[in-house]
């Protein structure tokens, strides 16, 4: 088999894989989390490829590496018509639902015909409440990223950290896999382009089988009033701001769908939404739609279970060694504007806010964790992480 019939046996498998992830899920009879996830890895080597093509090979001594043969036989399914998503389902769950009736329990090695193989990796549950959950958070090589990447991690999910390919990803994915190496991966993704979003959701869905659970979080600003304006930087923004937002919400909604076991998604918005500054005209604009496309993705997705709420924090200035790429782009204008240092200007976004408190990564993470980790029954609304700000407390 050809290098490219590979990868388009890769790009077919990855298409089905989120169906068949959602058929191996355990109902729990938690309304709260109604599912229990797998991983789900896949083989498409030329040798994975062989083995799927006949059921024969279930009694085979030799699996493909790092397969072994267990106790109950892999289930192989035949004729599978990548076009058809409704009757794709409806074989993959008939399968599904006869091998587990045959064997009592579902299969954890599924063979497709041409496509590859897929098998559940078994990992010791640790306890920990995102075990086996995957999340992608975009713009995540920052100081609010670092703080939610490290939040879901030591919660036990698998983390898809995102950003603009380059140095900075590289780094940011390394520094994590010193502690998380089997959790973590980097996927450079352009949120402004559709089809690199495409692909990089299809990287995921590669190396874990699908996700649950999205951070919007991609984002840049800049410092402007609006009679000076240039027309082209307010598009950067609305580019990056709403577009990001948008491709992102509509690629990650089919897969939701398509998984059937629902959903989180966590936009992180900003404070500037109810309570815009002046100078802040394209960030707080351009963050209000994203914002409003949040909850308008509430609405919609509800009926399939998946969640969409939205964190607004103030400022936050650092988290680790992680400095905020959004205040190194508007921090010397601040500084400017009020005769500050960096110091300065953290310390009088700390004494602004009515706890008196600064604002950090690990406090974001921890707002979206209470929406990973389903707290309460939400969906649509706003959670601010700014202090206690009056004037932008939605109340």
């Amino acid at each position: 088999m050809a290098d490219k019939e590979i990868e388009t046996s890769q790009t077919k498998l990855a298409r089905l894989t989120p169906i068949v992830r959602g058929l191996l899920a355990e109902r729990t009879g938690n309304p709260d989390t109604p599912y229990a996830p797998v991983i789900l890895k896949s083989l498409t080597s030329k040798e994975a490829i062989a083995f799927a093509a006949s059921a024969e090979n279930a009694d085979s001594a030799e699996y493909p590496a790092p397969l072994t043969r267990g106790d109950s036989p892999a289930l192989f399914i035949n004729n599978i018509n990548a076009d058809d998503t409704q009757q794709i389902r409806k074989q993959l769950e008939t399968a599904v639902s006869n091998y587990a009736a045959q064997f009592g329990a579902k299969p954890t090695i599924i063979c497709l015909r041409g496509l590859g193989v897929l098998y559940v990796e078994q990992k010791d549950k640790a306890g920990l409440p995102l075990a086996d959950k995957v999340a992608l958070v975009t713009g995540a090589a920052g100081a609010i990223g670092y703080g939610i990447c490290r939040g879901l991690l030591e919660n036990g999910c698998r983390v898809a950290a995102s950003d603009l390919p380059g140095e900075r990803l590289d780094n940011f994915t390394a520094d994590l896999r010193q502690t998380w190496p089997d959790l973590v991966i980097g996927v450079a993704i352009d949120v402004t382009n559709a089809e690199l979003v495409v692909a990089g959701l299809e990287r995921i869905i590669q190396t874990w089988g699908g996700i649950d659970i999205v951070v919007v979080n991609a984002g840049i600003a800049m410092v402007c009033r609006l009679k000076e304006m240039d027309l082209e930087a307010f598009r950067k923004l609305e580019k990056v701001n709403i577009e990001g937002t948008l491709l992102t919400l509509r690629e990650i909604a089919g897969h939701f769908i398509l998984q059937a076991t629902g959903g989180d998604i966590v936009i992180v918005s900003t404070k500037n939404v109810p309570s815009p500054g002046a100078g802040f005209g394209a960030y707080s604009a351009t963050k209000a739609a994203c914002h409003q496309l949040g909850r308008i993705a509430s609405l919609e997705l509800a009926e399939f279970g998946v969640r969409v709420n939205m964190v607004a924090p103030d400022g936050v200035f650092s988290e680790g060694k992680y400095k905020s790429g959004l205040w190194a782009e508007v921090g010397p204008d601040r500084m400017k504007a009020r005769g500050l240092d960096e110091k300065g200007l953290a310390e009088y976004y700390r004494n602004r806010n009515l706890l008196k408190i600064q604002i950090t990564g690990r406090h974001v993470a921890n707002a979206v964790l209470f929406f990973a980790t389903r707290q309460a029954p939400t969906t649509g609304i706003t959670l601010p992480v700014d202090g206690g700000l009056p004037d932008a407390t939605p109340r």
